[in-house]
């Protein structure tokens, strides 16, 4: 598997580096972390869990 490319929200605050979920997108899944353990267990979820996730996490 190539390396993930790990990003985080816009809104999360550059001063506090390790208060983050980190997500990283490939074709088939959705990979998410916490920033505090990035190399800890780490979520993976399919594209379309994702959204429905999304789509209840921001109402």
């Amino acid at each position: 598997m190539p390396a993930l490319h790990w990003f985080k929200s816009s809104y999360s605050d550059g001063n506090e580096p390790g208060d983050c979920v980190e997500v990283a997108t490939t074709p088939a899944t959705i990979h998410i972390r916490d920033s505090k353990v990035p190399d800890a267990a780490r979520l993976q979820v399919t594209p379309s869990a994702w959204v429905h996730f999304l789509t209840h996490a921001v109402k």
